[in-house]
């Protein structure tokens, strides 16, 4: 009898289902002598291999013209959560050709959000119109006192005419 069928797999619920082809921001955890950060890793999916406790997925991302690849265990405890940023459209679960391609040639098609994903949530229109309140402020023909500071105290102040004022002045 193998090791996984004894241990009880729970599935993390912050990662979403995902396939080859979207692009998704990993925020693991990265320890550091006695302290524990989060990072983000991002990038588009090029691979999700395996099954039950073994089950991995590798993200690429190209910086400065260099491609990094990185390999995630999907059940380990060190994946904080997984984001799906964009449903990327692509006819095979192994993209390797993006290795080879860069710019304009790497893109990937968006696809239409599948299943039940509670990172993307998709708004459907409305034709209700709804009506607001607005509250409008009359124009007041009050002059505002304002105290002015300056390097030395002073009891002096100075008045300040409001656009409205002078306005009907000139009328």
């Amino acid at each position: 009898m193998d090791a996984h069928h004894l241990i009880s797999l729970r599935p993390n619920p912050n990662i979403p289902d995902f396939r080859s082809g979207d692009s998704i921001r990993v925020n693991f955890r990265i320890r550091e002598g006695t302290r524990e950060r989060i990072q983000g890793f991002q990038g588009v999916v090029i691979r999700r291999r395996g099954g039950g406790p073994a089950t991995t997925f590798t993200v690429r991302n190209v910086t400065r013209g260099y491609g990094v690849e990185r390999t995630f265990p999907l059940y380990s405890p060190q994946i904080d959560s997984v984001v799906v940023t964009r449903f990327g459209k692509v006819r095979r679960a192994r993209l390797y050709y993006q290795r080879n391609r860069f710019g304009r040639a790497a893109r990937i098609k968006e696809g239409r959000p599948r299943g039940s994903n509670e990172s993307v949530t998709m708004e459907e229109p409305t034709n209700e119109v709804e009506m607001v309140e607005v509250a409008t402020e009359e124009p007041t023909n009050e002059v505002e006192t304002v105290e002015v500071a300056t390097e030395e105290p002073t009891d002096e102040t100075e008045t300040v005419e409001t656009e409205t004022d002078s306005e009907e002045k000139k009328s």
